[in-house]
C-alpha cells in the first residue's frame, strides 16, 4: 500500500452560528466566529489517496486525474464563496471546518474509487494552527 497527497488552495467565507441559541449564546461558544458579518480564510485542502502501484503507468491514481477531480467537484464550487450562503452541500449545516471535512470526503469518495484507488484522509488546514483531518 502506498500513499499520495494533492493540496488544493480555496478562499471561503463562513459563520459558526446555532440558530437555535441566543446571541450571547452563540457568541459565548463561536466568539468572533459569530460575527453576523462573517469572516473568511485562505484554506488548505490535503487529499490522501491509497492504493497499490499499478505497474503499466506506476501511478496509484494520476494526480492529474485527482486534480481535477478535486477542482471540479470541491474547489470551484468553495473558492471565493461563503459556505453559509453559496454552497450547495452546506446548506442547513453548521460551517465548521469539522463538518466540511465530512461533506467533501462524501463527495470525493467514490469519485476516486472509479480510479481503483481509495481515498484515505481529508485534511482541510483553515488556518497556519487550525486543522482536521478525516479518515471517513
Amino acid at each position: 500500500m502506498i500513499y499520495i497527497q494533492r493540496r488544493e488552495r480555496f478562499s471561503a467565507a463562513h459563520q459558526l452560528y446555532n440558530p437555535n441559541w441566543t446571541e450571547a449564546q452563540n457568541d459565548e461558544v463561536f466568539g468572533m466566529c459569530a460575527n453576523k458579518n462573517f469572516h473568511g480564510h485562505n484554506f488548505a485542502l490535503i487529499v490522501t489517496v491509497k492504493g497499490e502501484i499499478n505497474p503499466e503507468t506506476g501511478f496509484v491514481m494520476n494526480l492529474v486525474d485527482l486534480k481535477r477531480i478535486i477542482q471540479e467537484h470541491v474547489t470551484s464550487k468553495l473558492d471565493h464563496k461563503n459556505l453559509n450562503v453559496d454552497v450547495d452541500f452546506m446548506r442547513g449545516k453548521m460551517a465548521s471546518t469539522e463538518v466540511l471535512a465530512v461533506e467533501i470526503w462524501n463527495i470525493l469518495e467514490s469519485k476516486i474509487a472509479d480510479y481503483n484507488a481509495t481515498l484515505h484522509c481529508v485534511r482541510l488546514e483553515e488556518t497556519e494552527n487550525n486543522f482536521v483531518e478525516y479518515y471517513g
